[in-house]
């Protein structure tokens, strides 16, 4: 089963979570999500006056995969990487950006919200959100032992009978 390649919770997510919603709040942008590379949605924020969002997880699968064939494009080039991506329809902007190696800010917005805007407060929120990612890295991974799986096997016996 592919899972996460970060772990955002506790503190850490709250932190992600403030910062993203605080971008959203000072550029007018409808969705920010915090993408890791694999597709899966570590952190989303809306804005409250935005309509429903798209499905998040495709949103997010799509975004990995388009992020892993630039990336595959850069190489070919002789580039490093492309640090940016960016999507303009006639009504909304699509607007990709990495944080570090594991993730990617993902912000979606209508035409009437600046480009250029978007991409000033992003790099501020790029560089907080990265500076607490890597505090992750030197937190050792959660190990569950056998104990933990036999006691939650116990419980939902006792829950669901």
């Amino acid at each position: 089963m592919i899972e996460p390649s970060l772990a955002l919770y506790g503190d850490a997510f709250e932190r992600v979570d403030g910062h993203i919603q605080e971008l959203l709040e000072t550029t007018g942008v409808r969705y920010g999500l915090l993408v890791d590379r694999k597709g899966f949605v570590l952190s989303h924020k809306e804005a409250l006056w935005a309509p429903r969002p798209p499905a998040l997880d495709s949103v997010a699968t799509l975004v990995a995969s388009n992020a892993a064939a630039t990336a595959a494009l850069a190489n070919m080039l002789g580039e490093r990487t492309f640090s940016e991506q960016i999507h303009q329809g006639e009504n909304g902007t699509l607007y990709v950006e990495s944080v570090g190696t594991d993730s990617l800010l993902t912000l979606i917005f209508d035409a009437s919200v600046p480009l250029g805007k978007v991409k000033v407060y992003a790099k501020k929120t790029i560089t907080q959100i990265a500076a607490i990612l890597e505090e992750l890295k030197d937190i050792p991974p959660v190990q569950l032992g056998d104990d933990f799986s036999q006691g939650a096997a116990s419980l939902l016996d006792d829950l669901l009978g």
